[in-house]
């Protein structure tokens, strides 16, 4: 048993990853600011005497005793990135630099949650953590982007000079329950839009790809990197399945029985037109692979935004 720090625990993945902790023993602090978190999603846990939440922004220092960190403090969608940019920036610079200073003084590992995002509009196909990306440094994008690049810089350098057992994950696009309607994501538009009769907003021609990665499938290999004692990564965790937005559109449509139709709108700047992870390594040092497949992954998770819908009417 330990004791274990999951920054942005109030969120998407954060809620599902304090589940798993709390189910094999671990003591669990919640900590989470609640720009894009949301109480509901941990509030099951709340009378759970191993589990703790604490209310903070990883910008401003904070002191604590853990044996493990998880860091996953940060808005993902880009409307909620874009929302406050240089919120976002400093998050992923001022914010790490606090959370590495925790890890430093505790001696815990820590896991950083990095992104696909990091390899930008791709050049590689697919991308293989060797790749260093192809990213614009002033776009709209970048603040998450750039963001996130120099956290796994600071945490590299932290790890060579100051020895720190650090682990970096980069995530692929992942759905499921819990995740906010109204964030922006493909996914969520979609099931939104489809159970509302409303028309399914594609984006461009609705040729470019993306890769789709269940929760749990997600935060197994998550524990897995973090439990192993041999690489620090940066190990990519998603889906090498690739789906065009059309394909995922009319996937959704069917799944959902609903009558709605596809509307075409423009193209965001810098969108990347592919994304599909390499996971020769993740099945090499983690033993892991996706076992949810779209279909299956998106009838729970459009059961559940059934639910929230139907609460919410």
């Amino acid at each position: 048993m330990s004791t274990v720090l999951v920054t942005g625990g109030a969120g998407f993945l954060g809620s599902h990853l304090c589940d798993r902790l709390i189910e094999r023993g671990d003591d669990v602090i919640c900590l989470d600011n609640f720009f894009t978190g949301n109480k509901k999603n941990i509030e099951h846990l709340l009378s759970n005497n191993r589990f703790e939440l604490v209310r903070h922004d990883i910008v401003h220092p904070f002191y604590l005793e853990v044996d493990r960190i998880f860091n996953l403090a940060c808005p993902a969608s880009p409307e909620a990135y874009q929302y406050n940019p240089i919120k976002t920036i400093k998050t992923s610079t001022v914010g790490m630099v606090n959370v590495m200073g925790l890890a430093k003084r505790c001696g815990a590992r820590i896991l950083h949650a990095s992104t696909s995002e990091v390899y930008g509009d791709p050049l590689v196909h697919p991308q293989t953590e060797e790749y260093w990306g192809h990213v614009n440094p002033i776009g709209p994008r970048s603040c998450y982007d750039e963001g996130k690049r120099i956290a796994e810089s600071l945490m590299m350098n932290y790890h060579q000079a100051h020895g720190l057992e650090i682990r970096i994950i980069r995530i692929f696009n992942t759905y499921g329950p819990r995740m906010d309607p109204n964030d922006g994501r493909v996914i969520s538009n979609f099931i939104t839009q489809a159970i509302r009769g409303e028309d399914i907003t594609v984006y461009g021609e609705g040729t470019q790809t993306r890769s789709f990665c269940f929760c749990s499938d997600l935060i197994e290999g998550m524990l897995r990197l973090m439990d192993q004692d041999d690489h620090t990564g940066p190990v990519n965790i998603g889906n090498p399945v690739e789906n065009t937005m059309l394909e995922l559109a009319e996937a959704v449509i069917a799944a959902v029985g609903s009558t709605s139709k596809v509307v075409h709108m423009p193209l965001p700047k810098d969108d990347p037109q592919r994304r599909c992870p390499d996971i020769t390594l993740a099945k090499k040092v983690l033993d892991w692979e996706p076992q949810v497949d779209l279909k299956d992954g998106l009838k729970t998770t459009i059961d559940w935004y059934r639910k929230l819908i139907t609460t919410q009417a």
